[in-house]
């Protein structure tokens, strides 16, 4: 039986907020520890992303889907998945968590709680690289859930550690974290002039991937309430 709304919106909005906490809080770590070592840092702040993320699909998906991402609902939603006022929902409990998941990763660091991103995250290649970013996100999501679903949570966990290094943006391909992500100056901030850029081309490529998938695998209906009922997400 699906889980009462209440019960879902929770899993998403401490979903959402522990991923946040570990994408902002493994970057602080990685370049306290790196010691300018760019690349090792980025390695480190992958690994622990990916990490973080298969642990999360794994124990919130039964509950809510492990969606922790906007663009993952609302396209749940177009396919027929979700209600309109649960998507809606979710997409709050999403950014509401993941808000505090950046405020809960600076204050285990000891830094201010709130920060004006300093990352500048801007141009041509920044957007298209979201864009591919949130289109493999969301096909394997998709995809996964119709072809694999129990191995969704290491497909989309395996995907954004691959994202972080062979997207110039660092595949942030989430809505909610990115607009959280502009809320602090460390490793993994952006600046908030640069979110609206992002956020458009992520819904692009989301888009894109939701038409793709419902081209190579049509089940109509079926296959957005498999979608749904599978573990999924999406990133950072």
């Amino acid at each position: 039986m699906t889980a009462a709304l209440p019960r879902r919106l929770a899993a998403e909005a401490a979903g959402t907020a522990l991923l946040l906490a570990a994408v902002v809080g493994s970057g602080i770590m990685a370049v306290a520890l790196a010691q300018g070592n760019a690349a090792l840092a980025l390695l480190a702040n992958a690994a622990a992303t990916a990490a973080a993320l298969y642990v999360l699909i794994v124990l919130f998906g039964p509950v809510s889907g492990a969606h922790f991402n906007p663009a993952v609902t609302l396209v749940l939603w177009r396919q027929g998945a979700l209600p309109a006022a649960a998507a809606g929902a979710y997409v709050l409990a999403q950014l509401a968590g993941a808000v505090a998941g950046v405020v809960l990763a600076h204050a285990m660091f000891g830094l201010p709680l709130l920060q004006a991103g300093t990352q500048a995250r801007g141009g041509t290649g920044q957007w298209l690289s979201e864009a591919v970013a949130a289109f493999g996100l969301l096909l394997a999501v998709l995809l996964g859930a119709r072809h694999r679903p129990r191995a969704v949570p290491v497909l989309v966990a395996a995907y954004v550690f691959a994202a972080y290094w062979f997207t110039a943006s660092t595949a942030f391909a989430n809505p909610a974290v990115t607009v959280a992500r502009a809320l602090t100056s460390t490793f993994a901030g952006i600046r908030p002039q640069d979110v609206a850029g992002f956020v458009a081309a992520q819904c692009v490529g989301a888009a894109a991937a939701a038409v793709l998938a419902a081209w190579l695998a049509p089940a109509g209906a079926a296959h957005g309430a498999a979608a749904a009922r599978a573990p999924q997400r999406a990133r950072a």
